[in-house]
């Protein structure tokens, strides 16, 4: 099968596209840089230059490919208008093909949680940051003719990655972890290499699929940071200041979330084997 996949180049990405070529399906990538390019034919993977304001590029790619994984996501303002031009591109191209279109959403359209385990029957209610996210979600569940699928992520962490990966520079640069708020809200987690399988394993599930990707408890943050600090101070950043320095990005950060990804493991024989994340940390 040759796979399109936007984001192909970036943390997730990579680790899905390995994945991918694993299985023995063919990798075609979007690449907005030349750099990205050079990433991309280093694996043998097929290069699609553009990036996701590309409509055109993105439609003629995912018309060209027997199946779409979009992971690509602009970290600015801009982040839903691009996404939605990525979006409209890839359901116009496949259309009544029959083709799977995995959309990648994330567990912050969730809200906080309330302390009770929730899934994906579970109403949405998204933090500011990503309260265009649902939309998004429902126009690729319902794209006419094609297989829609959608993954909600957990912290994603392995291969030095994800916010547990940033806790653990910043140890080693700066002599300091800090979290937002009181570090008592829990975050659920994903290894990378189990996020990745669960995405080539969705390319096989039915129209509408939705399904969460995390693996083992929730965890306090202020545990995590600790963790990763090793030696490091740890340091909590009150809210109010941590508004005024990221923005919506403050709020998500804490928020505490029960998630449970049974359905994954129910109808696709997902089977997370990443160390956990305490474990992951432990081992730098």
């Amino acid at each position: 099968m040759r796979v399109f996949v936007t984001g192909a180049t970036g943390y997730i990405g990579a680790a899905v596209s390995e994945k991918l070529r694993a299985a023995g399906h063919r990798v075609a990538g979007l690449a907005r840089s030349p750099q990205a390019a050079k990433k991309l034919e280093s694996t043998g993977a097929e290069v699609v230059r553009g990036g996701l304001e590309d409509a055109g590029t993105v439609g003629a790619a995912a018309a060209q490919a027997d199946a779409v994984i979009h992971l690509a996501m602009e970290p600015s303002a801009r982040a839903p208008q691009l996404d939605r031009t990525a979006v409209d591109a890839v359901l116009a191209a496949l259309r009544q093909s029959g083709k799977p279109f995995v959309y990648t959403s994330g567990i912050w359209v969730m809200g906080s949680t309330g302390g009770h385990v929730v899934d994906e029957s579970t109403p949405v209610n998204p933090v500011p940051l990503v309260a265009w996210r649902p939309a998004h979600e429902l126009l690729a569940l319902g794209g006419a003719g094609l297989r829609g699928i959608v993954i909600r992520p957990a912290m994603v962490y392995g291969r030095g990655g994800g916010f547990p990966g940033d806790f653990q520079r910043a140890a080693r640069e700066q002599g300091v972890v800090r979290y937002v708020g009181s570090g008592d809200n829990r975050w659920p987690f994903v290894h990378v290499d189990d996020l990745a399988d669960l995405y080539v394993r969705a390319l096989s599930a039915p129209p509408g699929s939705l399904y969460f990707a995390a693996d083992g408890p929730s965890l306090p943050v202020k545990e995590v940071a600790a963790a990763a600090a090793g030696g490091a101070r740890v340091e909590a950043i009150p809210i109010e200041e941590a508004r005024r320095a990221m923005g919506p990005m403050a709020d998500a950060l804490t928020l505490d979330q029960l998630v449970s990804a049974g359905k994954a493991v129910r109808e696709l024989g997902w089977k997370p084997r990443g160390r956990p994340v305490l474990e992951e940390l432990a081992l730098g």
